[in-house]
């Protein structure tokens, strides 16, 4: 915590050097203070002269964050950028660091400089969906919206329910097709992305087929069978790490025109 946390929280100058004496607090840098069992990403943060934010922020938040972002993500001050080129750069005026711990939203408009696209769009989504929030909200509460932001949150939907959902409707949506985004179809219920007949079930990491999900996802996939749909479950997997084979076969069902919905036909 800086030393204006700490004061704002009662404590005084002189009490901040007894548990400095006591060994309760550790003086990190300069004006900022750490308890002997601080996180220790955090303390790495305010060692190198910043605060914890970007990538970094956003899985302390709760945020879902593909895998690949495993480095520390440190923001600074314009005075500390000059010192060092490691540091995460905040689109727009820099901000000042005021708790070792960034909000969301303000690690979420410095990852857009640190992720690729498609991945700080899952993240979007996942927070927006947290949060109960639409693109127009989210934009409200991010400090800066560069042309950059302003394109990528275009791409976002706040009704995706996992990451992987994200990934493989953006994927699918720079291809041309038109996704439609957790639909209800009839005796099914809502199914994450729908392309004409194509139904589309994207697992994530932490997907856990219990005997009643599987029993219950059977009895879907069963719906749809009959309602002349095509039902196609991705895993984890299939989505982050096997997307060339996946959309192979997306792509074997919908160059035929097999996704299409058939138009009723009509009397003479």
């Amino acid at each position: 915590m800086s030393r204006a946390e700490l004061l704002a929280s009662d404590l005084t100058d002189n009490d901040l050097r007894r548990m400095v004496r006591r060994g309760e607090l550790t003086q990190v840098r300069r004006g900022w203070y750490a308890k002997p069992d601080a996180d220790t990403t955090a303390l790495s943060a305010c060692r190198r002269g910043g605060s914890l934010s970007c990538v970094s922020a956003l899985k302390k938040h709760g945020v879902w964050v593909p895998p690949g972002y495993d480095s520390l993500h440190v923001r600074a001050t314009k005075h500390a950028q000059c010192r060092r080129r490691d540091f995460c750069v905040l689109p727009g005026r820099p901000l000042p660091i005021d708790t070792i711990l960034d909000s969301v939203p303000v690690a979420l408009a410095c990852a857009a400089r640190c992720m690729t696209d498609e991945d700080w769009i899952a993240c979007a989504d996942s927070v927006m969906n947290s949060q109960g929030i639409k693109v127009a909200e989210l934009r409200s509460q991010l400090p800066y919206v560069s042309a950059h932001i302003d394109r990528l949150l275009l791409r976002c939907d706040h009704r995706s329910q996992s990451g992987t959902e994200s990934l493989v409707r953006d994927r699918l949506y720079l291809r041309g097709f038109h996704v439609e985004v957790q639909p209800a179809i009839d005796d099914v219920g809502h199914v994450d992305l729908k392309l004409g007949r194509l139904l589309l079930e994207c697992d994530s990491k932490l997907h856990h087929t219990s005997l009643e999900s599987y029993r219950k996802d059977r009895r879907r996939d069963r719906k749809s069978v009959a309602q002349n749909l095509i039902s196609m479950r991705l895993t984890y997997d299939d989505v982050l790490y096997g997307w060339d084979e996946t959309l192979e076969d997306i792509l074997a069902i919908t160059k035929p025109g097999k996704h299409r919905l058939s138009r009723p036909k009509t009397s003479p």
